[in-house]
């Protein structure tokens, strides 16, 4: 190129930066470039602090749109398991039969759910192998007094929490049976059925470890729960 058509093209290049800063202003890369270029005409020992100030705003911003990013990734999801649980209740409450509640409950409640085993313990002085229980459902498992406090709090100091969250399935293949060693994670749900009725529980299992763990919200699952209660208590009515 020749050096008439070089100055050309700078000459037109400055009238559209003149007519537009914001070409400039707008580019990151190009506001750096311009900055470093100043520091090393003026030395070593002249300390730019516009630079610094610059340097330092641009570091804020970029925390800021991390946070920003963050912020929206969370809510996304929280919406995202809102509707999750929503659809899962719904369709817990379309049965008419009880016997279909417990299917529906293992099948599609749990496949809406993204959980791998759903199982409704239910504690009775009579626990034990019942072929007619079976028959019904291989959701609901009747066990002995006592059972749900001792399961949810394995060895622990007592708690009162509703829902317990945790990385870690009970060797145990008393409720999952031989799935329980596939489960990585679970929820366990702990449910008031009414007074003069006994404890019972919601346990979820799953082979992802990340499915549920301490430290995570149990708003929603608390919810699930209340409702799960309200519809027991129908059903045991």
């Amino acid at each position: 190129m020749s050096s008439a058509a070089l100055g050309a093209e700078l000459e037109q290049l400055r009238a559209q930066i003149l007519s537009d800063p914001a070409l400039i202003l707008d580019d990151k890369d190009v506001m750096r470039a311009l900055v470093a270029a100043s520091e090393r005409e003026m030395g070593t020992n002249i300390v730019d602090l516009r630079g610094l100030a610059m340097e330092r705003l641009e570091a804020r911003l970029d925390r800021l749109e991390e946070t920003h990013r963050a912020v929206i990734a969370a809510a996304y999801e929280n919406l995202s398991g809102t509707n999750q649980v929503h659809r899962a209740i719904l369709r817990m409450l379309d049965p008419t039969q009880f016997e279909e509640f417990l299917r529906n409950l293992g099948s599609d409640v749990a496949e809406i759910l993204h959980v791998d085993a759903i199982k409704l313990v239910l504690e009775s002085p009579e626990a034990g192998p019942d072929p007619a229980l079976e028959r019904i459902s291989d959701v609901l498992v009747v066990v002995e007094p006592g059972f749900v406090d001792d399961y949810i709090n394995l060895g622990h100091a007592p708690t009162s929490r509703q829902v317990i969250l945790r990385q870690a399935v009970p060797a145990t293949t008393r409720l999952y049976g031989q799935r329980a060693a596939d489960l990585r994670s679970e929820a366990c749900l702990r449910l008031d059925l009414g007074t003069q009725r006994m404890g019972g529980m919601l346990v979820m299992g799953s082979d992802n470890p990340h499915t549920f763990k301490p430290g995570q919200g149990t708003d929603l699952l608390s919810f699930f729960a209340g409702i799960f209660e309200r519809s027991m208590r129908r059903w045991l009515a």
